[in-house]
């Protein structure tokens, strides 16, 4: 696979381009993840209370407690309305995984990862934000870091 950036004031937007010569798995999985984290958007309340939207590729985990559902992103904490696996299901695509029963975290924003003799896996983030995988998502994890998508 090649990739190729073209910086030119003749373009407005950010265009991105698929070629290949026929479409096969890999061109289709690419394309969709590319909508999984472009097209989608998660409305969201700040700690103002003001309403925003929220790429996904931006949010680093999502995690649940009592009722509520938070999104954390490199510089802020927002509230969102769906539930858990709503968003779990939503971003399959944009490489967010579940590693514990009140958590998501996005795969492209883990920095480091730490086994430890219990088994079990601390996540570090690129935003500082440290957790811990449940020893039932340690399988699931690992696969998702292995795979190429």
């Amino acid at each position: 696979m090649e990739i190729k950036a073209r910086i030119s004031k003749e373009f407005e937007n950010i265009e991105l381009h698929v070629c290949n010569h026929e479409l096969t798995e890999e061109v289709k999985g690419i394309l969709s993840e590319l909508h999984g984290i472009y097209d989608l958007q998660l409305a969201a309340t700040d700690a103002k209370g003001d309403r925003v939207l929220l790429r996904p590729g931006d949010v680093v985990y999502f995690s649940a407690s009592g009722q509520k559902v938070f999104a954390g992103t490199g510089d802020a904490v927002y509230t969102v309305n769906e539930k858990l696996y709503e968003l779990e299901e939503a971003l399959k695509a944009s490489r967010f995984v579940r590693i514990s029963k009140s958590e998501i975290v996005n795969i492209r924003m883990i920095r480091s990862m730490d086994l430890s003799v219990t088994g079990t896996i601390r996540i570090t983030m690129k935003n500082g934000y440290e957790t811990y995988v449940s020893r039932r998502n340690v399988a699931k994890i690992k696969e998702m870091m292995l795979s190429k998508k």
